[in-house]
């Protein structure tokens, strides 16, 4: 999925990890226009995006369902703590951690300390 509105500067929306994966429909959340949801095809899955902070790289805490780690071309690395996803939550859900790093960055967990 891509950011066409400024020709010179497409974004990367969203890019899925695993090869041959095929996007089947899209629909925007009326209400929030940051908020745009897919279902990746031959599966149950659905993905929800905000528009507003593309990612370049997302990660699952292998200790945990419901942190996941992002990071995005500003260089930040964020932890999201998921749990209220099933509530609305007022202006939006804030990360419970924040790095800023002096480039691009990849993620991963770490296998001696799962926990962080």
């Amino acid at each position: 999925v891509f950011d066409l509105r400024d020709k010179e500067h497409t974004t990367i929306i969203y890019e899925s990890s695993e090869p041959e994966t095929h996007l089947v429909r899209l629909g925007w959340n009326k209400q929030d226009p940051r908020y745009m949801a897919t279902i990746i095809m031959d599966t149950a899955k659905v993905v929800v995006l905000d528009i507003c902070f593309p990612t370049e790289n997302t990660i699952w805490a292998p200790h945990s369902s419901c942190h996941i780690c992002t990071a995005g071309d500003d260089s930040q690395a964020l932890i999201w703590d998921l749990s209220s996803m099933g509530q609305p939550v007022e202006g939006g859900l804030d990360p419970i951690l924040a790095y800023i790093a002096g480039a691009e960055i990849q993620l991963q967990w770490s296998s001696s300390h799962p926990d962080w």
